[in-house]
Parts: structure tokens; C-alpha cells; sequence
């Protein structure tokens, strides 16, 4: 791995997500190494994938150079390459490019999508958890409109143009109202000789509301806001099966569909090594207790998504989103400080500041600790606070001066194939 050897304390952090970054910020410019290992060389501001999906972002704008963030810091390391072994006993880690070494070991690998053991949903739908996976979405659906264009069958037509977004979480809510966005105000000026209106959006949640986690106000009107923009909401409907034609539920409902978007869970990104009850094998998540630490391995601390810190409070852990992935982060980088000046470490007690969702122009639900409110004003907040929190000022220009003109003329102008995408090579270009 070429990391020069030193007497400070080496600290490996595996992941550069929310959870990584933050941890690696609270270590910068103290006595010790910080060594930083990611398959990829860029954060991921992942809240703002589904624009990069739907044609509103270029993938550079919501993506920053891992490097550049510490190109100033004497006690930073960064490696390109993917973990694959946790050696415990041997204080060490297996990797691509090498094993190396480390004192305190920090893993905050994130999630992954979870498909339930079902190999023909995963072999079919379409994924949104990294920055390929969503420009393999966005060449997908308008590759299908191209397609849409050139078949005469009226059927393998509308199959093209029926889109089907399984789980109805931020995620698969935020999509279903760009989609819907798109088809009211966009996709008619670039196919005026398609029937746009035989374009059906599909929402298929199995629980009785959207938004589980949110107050009954936000779930309601975010369905209210969805419906009013043309999506066919589906509750209490579970998808079963996807053969790449048609999906299966468990009820009379089925759809014939050539897209199918699964965001109806995730779950940790486990790597080899750790003793199996560390292990939540339902969520494949990693068990931790109130200081991050692993069990049973006192110089290994797990944070973010991967993280399983349950108790009577949270019998399921902490939410797998940002926001504790980040508090933990920071806290862990305090405690391992604490740890080797011979100070007491401090236990995790989770901030909700609360959660959010825009559902398209002007249309947003915002549930904080004291208030909930809906409509413009909650679009505003959605639009500063995720703003605020992109890293780099010119990422924050971007995507501010994107969503000005898109606001302005109603427009999406990255909806580019930049590389063709077809379900036969699915797994070319899956990240």
C-alpha cells in the first residue's frame, strides 16, 4: 500500500460516506495516521441521486473528490481499493492492493440494497445506491422512449413507458415526482409524436402509508401531492417476483413494465472477518454498543448504516440514514481521541433533527423535532438544507444555479444517454 511506517497511533477508516468523512474530519491534524480506503475516489451525496436519475444533475455536481477534501492534511493517507478481510487477531485488514495494519479500526462501509433473497428482483430491477447505478437509470428510461418511438406494438409500447418504483421511503417517493415531473412538463417537448400520456408512473409500497417514520400528516400529503401529479400510488401491495417483463405482487394487481426501480430496502455492507455473532444477519448490520465498539473487539468501532446499536429505545438500531451516520462519526473520532490520551469516552445518544422529502416544484414534507409543515415552504427548507450540506462550494453552485434554471424553464437539461444501457449487458456497467 506504500503508507510510511510512524510511531503515531494508525487509524483505518474503510468507507468514505457520510459516516467515514465525518470520522476522518475529526481526526485531521492530530498525532496519529489516518488512513482512509473507499472503492471509490469520491463522496457520494446520495440524498440527491434521484435527481442525477431523472435528467435535473450531472453526476459531478453531487460527487467530490475524496482526495482534495485533505490535500492540505500532513496525516492523511487515501487508498483506492476494496476490503475484503478483517484480520481481528492480527490487528489487520486484507485488501486489493494489499493487507495493512492498523491500531483502531474504523468501518463505516454503509449499505447496500437488500433484495430479500429474491435473485430474479435483483437480476431485473434496477438499483439507485451509488452514482453508475443512476446513470444506468437515467439511459434507461430514455433509451425506452427512444425505443417507445421506433415499435409499432401497442403493448410492448406501453411496457416501454410504464415505470414501476417498488417502496414508497424517501427514496422511492422523491423518484416517483421527478418521473411524474418529467412527464408533465419535459418528456411531451422531446417526443411530441409519443402519446405521453400512455406514460404510467407506479408507486407499489406494502405497508399502509408512505413515508414510514414520518408523522401521518407528511405521509398523507405526500401521497396527496403524488397522486395530484399523475402517480398511481399502490399500498398494501408486496412485489413478489420480476422477470424483466412483468412483476408479480401478491394480490390481483400486476404490471407489465420494462423498468422496475427497487428502493424497498437496504441493508449493512458486511465484510469478512468478524465473528458471526457480531452479526445481525436479518439487516446485516454490525453490532455495536453505545460507543461504536464492536463486540468483543474493543479497537474496532462500527458507525453509520452498518452500525446495529440497539436497546430498549431502539430495538432496531438507529435509523440508516445520514444524520446518525454523521453524529456517529464525529463521536467516534472524539472517543478514539479520548481513548489514547487516557480519557473517558462519551456514549452515543442520537439527535433527530428530523426528516424530509420533496416530492417535486413547490411540493416538499418536513417533520422536525417542534414542527411539521408541508408545501412551499417545506420545498424551501428541503432545498437549503441539502444544499448547505454538499461539500464544496463549487458542488453548491452547481446544483444552486441548476435548480434556478430548472425552476425557471421548467427544463432538465443533462437528460443525456452518455452510455447506452441495455437489460441484456445488465451487469456491465452495475456498480
Amino acid at each position: 500500500m506504500n503508507i510510511p511506517q510512524t510511531s503515531f497511533p494508525r487509524i483505518v477508516i474503510i468507507g468514505g460516506g457520510f459516516a467515514g468523512l465525518a470520522a476522518a474530519k475529526g481526526l485531521e491534524e492530530q498525532e496519529l495516521q489516518v488512513v482512509l480506503i473507499d472503492k471509490h475516489n469520491y463522496h457520494t451525496f446520495q440524498p440527491l441521486l434521484y435527481q442525477v436519475a431523472t435528467g435535473g444533475l450531472e453526476p459531478d455536481s453531487i460527487a467530490f473528490p475524496l482526495r482534495k477534501r485533505f490535500n492540505d492534511v500532513d496525516n492523511f493517507f487515501f487508498r483506492l481499493a476494496e476490503v475484503s478481510k478483517i484480520n481481528p487477531d492480527k490487528k489487520e485488514i486484507e485488501t486489493s492492493i494489499g493487507n495493512l495494519e492498523y491500531d483502531e479500526l474504523i468501518i463505516a462501509t454503509g449499505s447496500t440494497t437488500n433484495f430479500f433473497g429474491n435473485t430474479n428482483i435483483q437480476k431485473f430491477t434496477m438499483e439507485m445506491k451509488s452514482v453508475p447505478q443512476s446513470l444506468n437509470i437515467r439511459s434507461l428510461i430514455l433509451e425506452n422512449f427512444e425505443e417507445a418511438l421506433l415499435t409499432s406494438n401497442l403493448e410492448d409500447r406501453k411496457a416501454l413507458m410504464n415505470f414501476v418504483i417498488v417502496g414508497g421511503g424517501p427514496t422511492g417517493v422523491e423518484l416517483a415526482g421527478a418521473l411524474a415531473e418529467m412527464k408533465k412538463g419535459i418528456l411531451p417537448k422531446d417526443y411530441p409524436d409519443l402519446d405521453i400520456r400512455q406514460m404510467k408512473i407506479n408507486l407499489i409500497q406494502s405497508s399502509s402509508c408512505l413515508l414510514k417514520g414520518m408523522s401521518a400528516k407528511a405521509s398523507e400529503k405526500a401521497e396527496d401531492f403524488l397522486i395530484k401529479l399523475g402517480v398511481n400510488v399502490w399500498k398494501n401491495l408486496r412485489v413478489l417476483d420480476y422477470d424483466g417483463k412483468k412483476v408479480t405482487t401478491n394480490g390481483e394487481d400486476h404490471f407489465k413494465a420494462e423498468t422496475v426501480i427497487w428502493a424497498a430496502g437496504v441493508k449493512g455492507e458486511i465484510i469478512n472477518g468478524l465473528q458471526p455473532n457480531c452479526i445481525i444477519e436479518r439487516a446485516a448490520r454490525i453490532k455495536v454498543n453505545e460507543y461504536n465498539q464492536v463486540n468483543n473487539h474493543t479497537n474496532i468501532y462500527a458507525i453509520g448504516d452498518v452500525a446495529c446499536m440497539a436497546s430498549e429505545k431502539n430495538p432496531y438500531g438507529h435509523p440508516m440514514m445520514a444524520q446518525p451516520a454523521i453524529q456517529q462519526g464525529k463521536l467516534v473520532a472524539k472517543n478514539i481521541l479520548a481513548k489514547l490520551f487516557n480519557k473517558t469516552q462519551k456514549a452515543f445518544i442520537y439527535n433527530n433533527k428530523g426528516a424530509m422529502a420533496t416530492i417535486g416544484r413547490n411540493k416538499a414534507v418536513v417533520d422536525l423535532p417542534k414542527w411539521q409543515f408541508q408545501g412551499v415552504f417545506a420545498w424551501f427548507v428541503w432545498m437549503f438544507v441539502h444544499l448547505f450540506s454538499l461539500i464544496g462550494f463549487r458542488n453548491k453552485a452547481i446544483v444552486f444555479l441548476n435548480w434556478v434554471y430548472n425552476y425557471i424553464r421548467f427544463d432538465r437539461e443533462t437528460r443525456l444517454i452518455i452510455r447506452p444501457y441495455k437489460k441484456k449487458n445488465k451487469f456491465s456497467f452495475r456498480a
